[in-house]
């Protein structure tokens, strides 16, 4: 693997892939910054149409969360970004700047860690789709905070059928890779896992990214 020069920027990958606490490379991987633009996946054939409830899934930089971003941005005129993840420094602050510039004026930003049900009940409204980028980071932020993580899971779930306005989900797909060597990895795929699928049962679209490009895995009219 060829070193990293020094003071070298991290390849940034896409914002459901954000990792902000100091601690969770121990879960994910590696600490994850924000993108530049990037060009919208082509061949869709869901564009335009938003159904009650989205899950767009992928793994690091496929191109899920642009993919999301554009789904809605063909659906509505406004939109909100509910971020699971947190300006802690500045370098993060920076990024996450530079990602609601991208993302224009017509999105709102709320940034909730972790109490996602409260605050997808409180924002969904029918005239504006809500974002919630990502599932994966907010199961994160759970552990790390030490929450009850099936608890949080079943209220986000108990939460979904009264929401009063259309919401699309991005979250990664991290079962693909090899076995994690440690406990707390292990359970966090694991629950990614339960998440995942527990959120493509209730939606009535499902779709996974691979190399920025759509596949649609469930589209129910």
């Amino acid at each position: 693997m060829r070193p990293r020069r020094e003071g070298a920027a991290i390849d940034d990958p896409e914002p459901g892939d954000l990792l902000v606490a100091p601690c969770l490379p121990t879960i994910l991987g590696r600490r994850s910054v924000l993108p530049d633009r990037v060009e919208p996946p082509q061949g869709s054939p869901s564009v335009g149409v938003l159904p009650p409830l989205t899950l767009v899934l992928g793994g690091a930089r496929s191109g899920k969360s642009r993919h999301a971003e554009t789904l809605i941005e063909a659906a509505a005129p406004a939109a909100l970004y509910l971020a699971t993840g947190e300006a802690l420094d500045g370098e993060m602050a920076e990024r996450i700047r530079r990602h609601r510039a991208r993302r224009g004026a017509r999105w709102t930003t709320r940034e909730e860690p972790l109490d996602l049900a409260a605050a997808l009940l409180d924002e969904a409204r029918p005239e504006r789709p809500v974002l919630v980028d990502c599932l994966t980071l907010w199961l994160a932020n759970l552990l790390l905070a030490g929450r009850d993580v099936d608890d949080a899971i079943a209220a986000l779930l108990a939460a979904l059928p009264l929401l009063g306005g259309k919401v699309v989900f991005v979250a990664n797909e991290v079962g693909l890779g090899i076995v994690p060597d440690n406990a707390l990895a292990r359970a966090f795929r694991d629950h990614a896992g339960r998440l995942n699928q527990a959120v493509a049962a209730r939606a009535q679209r499902v779709v996974f990214l691979a190399a920025g490009l759509p596949l649609t895995l469930k589209d129910v009219a």
